[in-house]
């Protein structure tokens, strides 16, 4: 069974790469390409088959990934070899997270009851803006289960608003009132 292998060694290495050339949004377009194609399970089984050459695995990947900068073909390689394909998803998150770094940009996950519309969604970007003082992708997500509400996620902080919560924290409240009686 292969090791998991974190991939923020070689994010790291490979952001020095692309920062030395001046091409770190490129490359972080190639690593998304890369990555998604690397999660595709029959091209994942072909490239992790122990019987499938390597010579062959190579000339595949060089016609899947023909338009990715050479280098990033070249640690795609580097992967099926040492045989850590499986790291492409970590190895993608923490590019993007130097990529974000380097920009002075803070990735924001904002999870609402319904879609927010482009008015809402402008309010939170700017709220999350003014919140962190740098400038913020947003990602959204529909969870039905927070019944109302949003809650916000800005890296480790969680700011939950939810209507969920809050009927929870005020169970909670009414619980412990009712178990410890008042004198």
């Amino acid at each position: 069974m292969p090791r998991r292998v974190s991939g923020k060694q070689y994010a790291q290495a490979i952001f020095q790469l692309a920062l030395e050339q001046g091409q770190v949004d490129q490359w972080a377009g190639d690593l998304q390409l890369a990555s998604q194609v690397l999660q595709d399970p029959e091209f994942r089984a072909f490239l992790n088959h122990a019987d499938v050459p390597l010579e062959e695995k190579t000339k595949s990947i060089e016609v899947v990934l023909r338009d990715i900068h050479p280098l990033m073909q070249n640690l795609v390689n580097l992967m099926v070899t040492k045989r850590i394909v499986d790291a492409a998803p970590d190895l993608e998150d923490a590019y993007i997270a130097l990529l974000d770094q380097h920009h002075g940009r803070q990735r924001v996950h904002v999870v609402t009851a319904v879609p927010l519309g482009d008015a809402e969604l402008r309010r939170v970007t700017q709220f999350a803006a003014a919140l962190t003082g740098k400038e913020v992708a947003v990602s959204t997500e529909v969870d039905e289960s927070i019944m109302g509400g949003i809650v916000i996620q800005v890296g480790d902080q969680l700011l939950d608003g939810s209507t969920r919560s809050q009927l929870e924290a005020l169970r909670n409240r009414m619980h412990s009132e009712i178990m410890v009686p008042r004198s």
